[in-house]
């Protein structure tokens, strides 16, 4: 089966400025979107998080989908990089529209969805920063472990 949105033919900038609407009615205060040579290739924005204004990145993995484009069997349209973009993007939207449902529904907040995504002082995402010492999440193994709730 072929990845999610392949045969979509909407152009990035539509999309993203879907994924702002998404955002703002989210609660988002601020909404960035960061180009490269002139394509979009993330989008930042501004949540509160106990009072605190905290930025958070979501990239388009380009890349990961022309890859993916390549290898299965759609036509040859389909396996350009300009249409990875557009999946990319979409891929984007749609995964956000379901986060916001799983908000609307009372089964989560945005911060708690999104915190991988939040960004440090560094620039790096929390994900960033816990894939490169994955000790963080888990702890040294020194410590006791808590006692179970009965």
């Amino acid at each position: 089966m072929p990845i999610l949105n392949y045969t979509t033919d909407i152009e990035p900038d539509e999309t993203v400025a879907e994924i702002q609407r998404i955002l703002v009615r989210a609660g988002a205060s601020s909404v960035r979107i960061d180009y490269e040579n002139g394509q979009p290739i993330s989008v930042s924005f501004l949540l509160m998080l106990n009072r605190q204004p905290v930025p958070f990145r979501i990239p388009a993995n380009v890349q990961g989908v022309w890859l993916v484009l390549q290898e299965q069997k759609v036509e040859r349209r389909y396996k350009t990089e300009k249409h990875a973009r557009r999946v990319a993007w979409r891929i984007v939207k749609d995964w956000m529209r379901a986060q916001l449902a799983f908000i609307e529904s009372g089964q989560a907040s945005l911060p708690q969805l999104f915190l991988p995504h939040a960004v440090r002082a560094d620039g790096r995402t929390l994900f960033e920063v816990v894939a490169a010492d994955p000790r963080l999440l888990l702890g040294s193994g020194d410590e006791e472990d808590p006692p179970a709730k009965q």
